[in-house]
Protein backbone atom coordinates (compact mmCIF):
# COMPACT_ATOMS: atom_id res chain seq x y z
CA UNK A 1 0.00 0.00 0.00
CA UNK A 2 1.23 3.15 -0.77
CA UNK A 3 1.19 5.78 1.68
CA UNK A 4 2.88 9.20 0.34
CA UNK A 5 1.10 11.50 1.96
CA UNK A 6 -0.93 13.06 -0.40
CA UNK A 7 -4.20 14.57 0.11
CA UNK A 8 -7.16 13.25 -1.80
CA UNK A 9 -8.18 16.06 -3.95
CA UNK A 10 -4.13 16.57 -4.99
CA UNK A 11 -4.46 12.20 -6.00
CA UNK A 12 -7.80 13.40 -7.69
CA UNK A 13 -6.19 16.05 -9.66
CA UNK A 14 -3.11 14.31 -10.58
CA UNK A 15 -5.38 11.39 -12.46
CA UNK A 16 -7.93 13.77 -13.91
CA UNK A 17 -4.79 15.19 -15.27
CA UNK A 18 -3.64 12.05 -16.72
CA UNK A 19 -3.42 12.69 -20.56
CA UNK A 20 -3.67 8.93 -20.79
CA UNK A 21 -6.44 7.85 -18.97
CA UNK A 22 -8.53 5.68 -20.78
CA UNK A 23 -12.15 6.33 -21.10
CA UNK A 24 -15.64 4.37 -21.70
CA UNK A 25 -17.42 7.16 -23.19
CA UNK A 26 -20.76 7.73 -24.53
CA UNK A 27 -23.04 5.29 -26.33
CA UNK A 28 -25.72 5.84 -28.37
CA UNK A 29 -28.46 7.03 -25.63
CA UNK A 30 -28.31 8.02 -22.29
CA UNK A 31 -30.18 8.51 -19.25
CA UNK A 32 -29.85 11.04 -16.57
CA UNK A 33 -30.03 9.55 -13.54
CA UNK A 34 -30.09 11.90 -10.25
CA UNK A 35 -29.60 10.80 -7.02
CA UNK A 36 -31.66 11.77 -3.94
CA UNK A 37 -31.97 15.74 -4.26
CA UNK A 38 -34.50 15.51 -1.57
CA UNK A 39 -34.44 18.15 1.37
CA UNK A 40 -33.06 15.68 3.90
CA UNK A 41 -29.32 16.22 1.96
CA UNK A 42 -29.75 19.51 0.29
CA UNK A 43 -30.93 21.98 2.62
CA UNK A 44 -28.72 22.51 4.84
CA UNK A 45 -30.50 25.56 6.35
CA UNK A 46 -32.52 23.01 7.83
CA UNK A 47 -31.31 19.87 7.92
CA UNK A 48 -28.09 18.51 9.62
CA UNK A 49 -27.83 15.93 7.30
CA UNK A 50 -27.43 18.31 4.20
CA UNK A 51 -24.55 19.31 2.23
CA UNK A 52 -23.09 21.31 -0.68
CA UNK A 53 -20.24 20.85 -2.65
CA UNK A 54 -21.10 23.28 -5.80
CA UNK A 55 -23.56 25.94 -5.09
CA UNK A 56 -24.67 25.68 -8.90
CA UNK A 57 -25.21 21.57 -8.31
CA UNK A 58 -28.83 21.77 -8.50
CA UNK A 59 -28.68 24.17 -11.76
CA UNK A 60 -26.73 21.93 -13.49
CA UNK A 61 -28.53 19.40 -12.76
CA UNK A 62 -31.34 20.65 -14.24
CA UNK A 63 -29.41 21.57 -17.13
CA UNK A 64 -28.60 18.11 -17.58
CA UNK A 65 -32.27 17.16 -17.73
CA UNK A 66 -33.84 19.85 -19.49
CA UNK A 67 -31.19 18.91 -22.67
CA UNK A 68 -31.94 15.46 -22.50
CA UNK A 69 -35.77 15.35 -22.44
CA UNK A 70 -35.28 17.67 -25.38
CA UNK A 71 -33.53 14.59 -26.84
CA UNK A 72 -35.90 12.33 -26.19
CA UNK A 73 -33.60 10.61 -23.06
CA UNK A 74 -35.40 9.60 -20.32
CA UNK A 75 -34.39 11.31 -16.72
CA UNK A 76 -34.98 9.40 -13.40
CA UNK A 77 -34.93 11.02 -9.81
CA UNK A 78 -34.43 9.00 -6.49
CA UNK A 79 -34.98 9.45 -2.81
CA UNK A 80 -34.73 7.85 0.22
CA UNK A 81 -37.94 7.18 1.99
CA UNK A 82 -39.17 4.33 4.46
CA UNK A 83 -42.49 3.15 6.33
CA UNK A 84 -43.24 5.43 9.65
CA UNK A 85 -41.85 2.87 11.95
CA UNK A 86 -38.78 2.33 9.38
CA UNK A 87 -38.75 -1.02 9.80
CA UNK A 88 -37.89 -1.99 5.45
CA UNK A 89 -34.72 0.19 6.32
CA UNK A 90 -33.12 -3.05 7.49
CA UNK A 91 -29.48 -3.40 8.78
CA UNK A 92 -28.96 -0.30 7.77
CA UNK A 93 -31.49 1.44 9.91
CA UNK A 94 -29.73 -0.51 13.27
CA UNK A 95 -26.73 1.97 13.82
CA UNK A 96 -28.20 4.73 15.37
CA UNK A 97 -31.98 6.15 15.96
CA UNK A 98 -32.33 9.64 16.39
CA UNK A 99 -34.86 12.67 14.11
CA UNK A 100 -31.44 12.99 11.90
CA UNK A 101 -31.20 8.92 11.63
CA UNK A 102 -31.51 7.44 7.93
CA UNK A 103 -34.94 5.10 9.17
CA UNK A 104 -36.49 8.17 10.33
CA UNK A 105 -36.98 9.48 6.79
CA UNK A 106 -40.60 8.82 6.42
CA UNK A 107 -42.37 8.53 3.01
CA UNK A 108 -44.22 11.92 2.60
CA UNK A 109 -42.16 13.87 5.16
CA UNK A 110 -39.71 17.07 4.57
CA UNK A 111 -36.83 14.82 4.61
CA UNK A 112 -38.19 12.85 1.74
CA UNK A 113 -39.21 15.99 -0.33
CA UNK A 114 -37.34 16.70 -3.48
CA UNK A 115 -35.46 19.86 -2.90
CA UNK A 116 -37.93 22.99 -4.86
CA UNK A 117 -35.16 24.24 -7.12
CA UNK A 118 -35.11 20.65 -8.67
CA UNK A 119 -36.86 20.93 -12.53
CA UNK A 120 -38.73 17.90 -11.95
CA UNK A 121 -41.35 16.57 -15.00
CA UNK A 122 -44.27 14.49 -14.79
CA UNK A 123 -42.50 12.35 -18.10
CA UNK A 124 -39.72 11.97 -15.24
CA UNK A 125 -39.25 8.61 -13.46
CA UNK A 126 -39.38 8.71 -9.70
CA UNK A 127 -38.17 6.18 -7.65
CA UNK A 128 -38.15 6.02 -3.81
CA UNK A 129 -35.57 3.51 -2.59
CA UNK A 130 -34.15 2.06 0.57
CA UNK A 131 -30.90 1.46 -0.16
CA UNK A 132 -28.11 3.10 -1.34
CA UNK A 133 -27.64 2.14 -5.09
CA UNK A 134 -30.65 3.13 -7.52
CA UNK A 135 -31.01 -0.28 -9.13
CA UNK A 136 -31.56 -2.24 -5.72
CA UNK A 137 -35.10 -3.38 -5.64
CA UNK A 138 -36.56 -0.62 -8.37
CA UNK A 139 -38.24 -0.56 -11.27
CA UNK A 140 -34.70 1.25 -12.75
CA UNK A 141 -33.27 -1.87 -15.05
CA UNK A 142 -36.78 -2.31 -16.52
CA UNK A 143 -37.01 1.45 -17.48
CA UNK A 144 -33.66 1.67 -18.77
CA UNK A 145 -33.83 -1.51 -20.80
CA UNK A 146 -37.10 -0.07 -22.52
CA UNK A 147 -35.80 3.40 -23.33
CA UNK A 148 -32.91 1.38 -24.77
CA UNK A 149 -30.59 3.19 -22.83
CA UNK A 150 -26.74 2.00 -23.26
CA UNK A 151 -25.10 4.79 -21.18
CA UNK A 152 -25.80 6.60 -17.19
CA UNK A 153 -24.77 9.82 -16.45
CA UNK A 154 -25.36 9.73 -12.20
CA UNK A 155 -25.51 12.55 -10.28
CA UNK A 156 -26.59 13.67 -6.90
CA UNK A 157 -25.37 12.93 -3.31
CA UNK A 158 -23.69 11.29 -1.53
CA UNK A 159 -20.39 10.95 -4.26
CA UNK A 160 -19.24 8.21 -1.35
CA UNK A 161 -22.56 6.75 -0.82
CA UNK A 162 -25.54 6.20 -3.20
CA UNK A 163 -23.61 8.20 -6.19
CA UNK A 164 -20.71 5.43 -6.15
CA UNK A 165 -23.13 2.63 -5.11
CA UNK A 166 -25.25 3.96 -8.29
CA UNK A 167 -22.35 4.09 -10.45
CA UNK A 168 -20.80 0.92 -9.79
CA UNK A 169 -24.15 -1.10 -10.58
CA UNK A 170 -24.12 0.86 -13.51
CA UNK A 171 -21.07 -0.59 -14.47
CA UNK A 172 -21.80 -4.10 -13.32
CA UNK A 173 -25.22 -3.76 -15.46
CA UNK A 174 -23.07 -3.44 -18.62
CA UNK A 175 -24.01 0.54 -18.94
CA UNK A 176 -21.15 3.24 -19.81
CA UNK A 177 -21.26 5.02 -16.53
CA UNK A 178 -20.45 8.71 -16.66
CA UNK A 179 -20.11 11.47 -13.00
CA UNK A 180 -20.42 14.68 -13.84
CA UNK A 181 -17.91 16.68 -11.49
CA UNK A 182 -19.86 19.64 -10.49
CA UNK A 183 -23.22 17.52 -10.14
CA UNK A 184 -22.15 15.20 -7.06
CA UNK A 185 -21.96 16.32 -3.31
CA UNK A 186 -20.49 14.72 0.02
CA UNK A 187 -20.29 16.17 2.99
CA UNK A 188 -16.65 16.12 3.65
CA UNK A 189 -14.06 17.19 0.50
CA UNK A 190 -12.10 13.99 1.52
CA UNK A 191 -14.74 11.57 0.94
CA UNK A 192 -15.86 13.54 -1.88
CA UNK A 193 -12.43 12.67 -4.40
CA UNK A 194 -11.19 9.92 -2.88
CA UNK A 195 -14.63 8.88 -4.60
CA UNK A 196 -14.14 10.06 -7.29
CA UNK A 197 -10.75 8.89 -7.87
CA UNK A 198 -11.96 5.54 -7.45
CA UNK A 199 -14.68 6.45 -9.65
CA UNK A 200 -12.68 7.43 -12.39
CA UNK A 201 -9.85 4.72 -11.88
CA UNK A 202 -12.50 1.90 -12.04
CA UNK A 203 -15.93 2.38 -12.44
CA UNK A 204 -16.83 5.73 -14.47
CA UNK A 205 -15.66 8.01 -16.71
CA UNK A 206 -15.68 11.78 -14.15
CA UNK A 207 -16.29 14.27 -16.62
CA UNK A 208 -16.74 17.90 -16.31
CA UNK A 209 -20.40 19.21 -16.76
CA UNK A 210 -19.82 20.86 -19.48
CA UNK A 211 -18.43 17.79 -21.54
CA UNK A 212 -22.25 15.98 -21.24
CA UNK A 213 -23.65 19.20 -21.83
CA UNK A 214 -21.70 19.53 -25.34
CA UNK A 215 -22.74 15.73 -26.19
CA UNK A 216 -26.54 16.56 -25.45
CA UNK A 217 -26.22 19.72 -27.54
CA UNK A 218 -24.90 17.85 -30.35
CA UNK A 219 -28.44 15.77 -30.35
CA UNK A 220 -30.90 15.59 -32.56
CA UNK A 221 -33.97 17.19 -30.74
CA UNK A 222 -37.33 15.67 -30.88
Amino acid sequence: MIDDGQTARALFDAVMANPARAKFGFGRKLAILNVDFQRAYTDIATFRTAYESDPRQIEHVNHLSRLARHCGMPVIWTRVGFRPDGADAGVWGTRTNTPDSLQNIAIGSERHQFDPRCDVQPQDADYTKRMPSAFFETPLQSWLTWHGVDTIVVTGGSTSGCVRATAVDSLSHGYRTIVPLETCADKHASYHYANLTDLQLKYADVEPVQTVLDWLEAQPKT
